[in-house]
């Protein structure tokens, strides 16, 4: 999946949509999501390197900022790895930290489910508006696909799709038609080419994942528009 790296003149302000997007996500949930993301905006906050997308800090030092032990630090550096918020990019040897990185657009894609309670002008300028402009044309929300074979590839992958992420599915991906399979490729259709191209840039690798988890034969996942 892509990374997202809020540098240059709009770098600020992306910052701050990524975090607004958190603390949205950490409001909407439980206790026990609100203190795991408040631990986690605290590394961004106070250790993390954006321009390079790394945090070097051990687990005595994250212990002494979340005022808890160590068991409790690596129970949520667990839990935070297993969302795929957290990536290790360099293993820790001879005495040294892991440098790890945060996967800032699966973050902004797990959070999307919260956009709205910031308001519809954060859902346009993150990206999820059911209705977008570009530049003077109007990008319509997706239409069904129409019916497909139940046994498809594609049917299979649509189905893993929209269980592990609805809001992401009904937005994006549930337009998608099937296209055919040709020589280990599979084609989908997407009805305009702001969604192809919105698809390829931050959502292919969660759609090959899916389709690959469904038939391994597959070697790529091709999305063009109608």
């Amino acid at each position: 999946m892509q990374v997202i790296r809020p540098v240059g003149r709009e770098a600020a302000a992306k910052k701050y949509d990524i975090l607004s997007a958190l603390m949205a996500h950490a409001h909407a949930g439980d206790q026990h999501r609100q203190r795991l993301i408040l631990r986690f905006m605290s590394l961004i906050t106070t250790r993390y390197n954006w321009q390079r997308n790394e945090l070097t800090m051990g687990q005595r030092e994250i212990a002494r900022l979340w005022c808890v032990d160590e068991r409790t630090v690596k129970r949520d550096m667990a839990r935070l790895r297993a969302l795929g918020w957290i990536t290790i990019k360099r293993q820790g040897a001879r005495g040294r930290v892991a440098v790890l990185g945060f996967d800032l657009e699966r973050i902004m894609l797990d959070t999307r489910g919260a956009w709205q309670n910031i308001g519809p002008d954060f859902v346009e300028r993150a990206g999820g508006s059911a209705t977008t402009t570009a530049g003077d044309q109007k990008v319509v929300p997706f239409r069904r696909a129409e019916a497909m074979p139940a046994g498809s590839v594609w049917a299979a992958a649509r189905a893993r799709l929209a269980a592990e992420d609805p809001p992401i599915f009904e937005a994006w991906l549930a337009g998608l038609a099937d296209g055919g399979m040709e020589g280990g490729r599979l084609t989908l259709i997407a009805p305009t080419g702001f969604h192809a191209s919105y698809i390829r840039t931050h959502l292919i690798n969660r759609l090959t994942v899916a389709v690959q988890r469904s038939d391994h034969t597959v070697q790529s996942v091709v999305v063009d528009a109608r």
